[in-house]
């Protein structure tokens, strides 16, 4: 899940444009979390309750 949560905040700032390189600063200024970490963890909690 963690790493969900990374992957997520790392790649948002790429979401529109494609990236096909290796070479990047893994967090940047412009890095947030999506609806896809907000749901992630909503699910993890309903699994948890």
């Amino acid at each position: 899940m963690l790493g969900a949560i990374i992957g997520d905040i790392a790649g948002s700032r790429f979401e529109w444009e494609n990236m096909y390189t290796k070479e990047f600063d893994f967090f940047h200024d412009e890095c947030f979390f999506t609806d896809d970490t907000v749901m992630t963890c909503a699910v993890a909690q309903a699994i948890i309750d």
